[in-house]
Parts: C-alpha cells; structure tokens; sequence
C-alpha cells in the first residue's frame, strides 16, 4: 500500500491544536485500510499418507490456526479410487487442493479446469511409474514382448504418459483414438480393475505407482514384476513425472495464505516424516487402514510421490510443461494435439506466487 501523509502534516500549522493534530494523526490509518483476506473456517483436503501425518501430528494445527482455519476435514478416495476424481473434485468446491502429476494436472487444465499449480515436485526418477506384468506369466519379460498385446491403465495419468514414452522409443506405439498401434490400448481408470485384469490375464501389462495403496499390496505379495522403466534421461522422468498441487484459481486468489499455511505444513511433514519413518509408518496404518509393511513401504519405496521434495522455481516448472507437451504432441498425443495449452496460458497456469520470491512463497 502506498505511503499515506500523517493527516497532521497536511494541514496548515496553527489551523488546529495538537491535540486534535495527534487525534488525526491516529485516525489515518482507519481512513484507509487496507483489504483483509477473507477468513476460511474450514477447508476439505484429500485423505492421503501425509495429510493424515499432518494431521495427528498438529502440524496442519499450527500452521492453520494462524490464519483462522481452525477445522482440517480429510476426505476419502472412496471405493471407486478413480484416477482423475481429484480433479473433479477440485472444480465442484469437495475439496480445497488436489494433488495429481503434472501431466494429468496440465491435461485436465487444457480440458477446461480453470486451476493454477501451487506446488511442482523436483523431476522424477524410473521407480516412479514402471510396466507391470502379471509375475508368472513366462511370455511377457520386456517391453518388446508386449508388441500386439493387451495393455490397460488410465490413460489421463503417468500411468500412460509414463510407458507411452518406453513403447514410442521402443517403436511399439500404443492404439489411440485415430489409429491401431502395435499395442491394443485400453483405459481404465480404476485401480482395482487395472490390477485385476492384469492377474487374470485379462490384459497383458500396465502402469502404476507401486507405492499407491491399491498397487502396494498385490506388489508386495509378488503376484507382480517390472518389465520396463522410463529412461533416466527422458521427457517423462525430467518434466511428465513430477508431482503437482492445484486448486481453482477463484479460491486461490481469494484465500493464498490458506495456500501456503497447506504448502507449509506439508513441508514440516515431509522434513519430520523422513526422521521418524516407524512413527509415520503407524500413523499411516491406523489413518488408512493398510497393514503396516504397506504403510512403511509406501514412505520409503524409491518409487514415492507424497514426500518429495519440491521445485523451488517457477520458470523451471513451467518450462517442464512447455517441454513435455511439445514432446507428447509430436508422438501423437491426440489430446493435447487438440487441447494443448498456449506458452502464455503455461505460464499463468504455474502461479508465480507459490514459487521462489512469490509474495506467498514458502521458499523465501
């Protein structure tokens, strides 16, 4: 807010007594005050590993009581666990802040979602996301075994940005809309289902996170194995793969210091999280109702999402986009080939204000 004049000094010396002066002086600032943020009651966020920590811990506590958001309610999945349904979420008011990775995030903002990224992930790695095939079956031990096979995962997720990239450089491009590839391509987006069709032979192969609930325990249990990674040096370990944080661009706007008390507790969560995995362990057992050789492998797995470390800098973030769009595009795409986002909207879509010197940046 700019400087305002005492009102003292404004009028002439003589005109009023000091007394009156000192009254005005003080008077002033109520003149013009400056706009209060609005205060959040409570807010709705997703019930994952580290918002339960951050909940039991007090950590989402002392981060919101400050700000007047004195109520953190976690809201389940459910049993449908549909990939995507954050998003929907998100746009419908259920929830405050979704996370999805930056591929899926920047798709559902091409197909109308108007939200802004308020967090991004450093790059990724090969763990994150690898292809799967049922464990015993002798026929499927490569990618190049896939070629004319049977490959289901949701396909608006790294569950088909990641093996698109491993089956395009393998020259084994998955079906789209316009044309067959050497793979019959099939979406779906239920966890459950994906990882059924695969053990009954349904489908030949997919994609997941191992470190998602519904991929963890049939992992563990060694009903499955890994036929193929991204490449170290590829478009989706470096820019597709990272993990992002969004919201509606109304409700950011209208309530950031809600944003970065959420950006703050994470980060605390994260830091304690990482020097009392046994504890963090426990907690994620109870809140989630996993056992708890799940929960610890779920924080500690190479291939974990929910405590990374993020990217500080903005441009960098929005240059990830830029970057794997172009790529995506150019192999066929056929989404972002219709819906891609402009440079212009990239840019607004990373809001500057959560990053490194962001008036409300948790890195400054």
């Amino acid at each position: 807010m700019p400087h305002q004049p005492s009102l003292a000094r404004a009028v002439r010396p003589g005109l009023i007594s000091a007394t009156l002066a000192l009254a005005l002086t003080l008077a002033a600032p109520a003149l013009t005050p400056a706009r209060a943020e609005e205060v959040l009651p409570s807010i709705n966020l997703q019930l994952t590993p580290w918002t339960v920590i951050a909940q039991e811990k007090g950590f989402f506590k002392d981060a919101f009581d400050k700000i007047g958001t004195t109520k953190v309610n976690l809201i389940a999945s459910g049993a449908a666990d549909l990939l995507g349904a954050e998003a929907a979420a998100v746009n419908g008011g259920a929830i405050a802040i979704a996370q999805r990775m930056i591929y899926p995030a920047t798709v559902h903002r091409a197909n109308g979602l108007d939200g802004v990224i308020i967090w991004a992930s450093e790059p990724s790695n090969r763990y994150r996301a690898p292809i799967l095939a049922r464990a015993d079956n002798d026929k499927i031990n490569s990618v190049a075994d896939l070629d004319g096979k049977k490959f289901g995962s949701s396909r608006i997720s790294c569950y088909w940005s990641s093996p698109f990239e491993v089956t395009t450089k393998a020259g084994l491009p998955f079906d789209s809309r316009d044309k067959q590839g050497r793979i019959r391509y099939t979406s779906i987006d239920n966890a459950a289902v994906a990882i059924s069709s695969v053990l009954s032979g349904a489908t030949d192969a997919t994609t997941a996170h191992l470190a998602a609930g519904a991929f963890a325990g049939a992992w563990l249990s060694g009903k499955l194995k890994v036929i193929g990674r991204s490449p170290d040096d590829g478009v989706y370990v470096n820019n597709a793969g990272r993990v992002t944080y969004f919201a509606r661009r109304d409700f950011v706007n209208k309530y950031p210091q809600v944003v970065k008390a959420f950006l703050a507790a994470r980060e605390r969560t994260r830091e304690w999280t990482s020097d009392h995995v046994d504890e963090a362990a426990e907690i994620v057992a109870d809140k989630t109702r996993v056992p708890l050789e799940v929960a610890k492998f779920q924080i500690t797995h190479a291939g974990e999402w929910e405590f990374m470390a993020g990217e500080p800098n903005a441009e960098r973030a929005r240059n990830a986009i830029k970057t794997f769009q172009a790529w995506y595009v150019e192999n066929g795409d056929d989404i972002l080939a219709e819906h891609g986002l402009t440079s212009a909207q990239i840019d607004a879509f990373i809001d500057g204000r959560f990053f490194v010197g962001g008036q409300y940046s948790i890195y400054n």
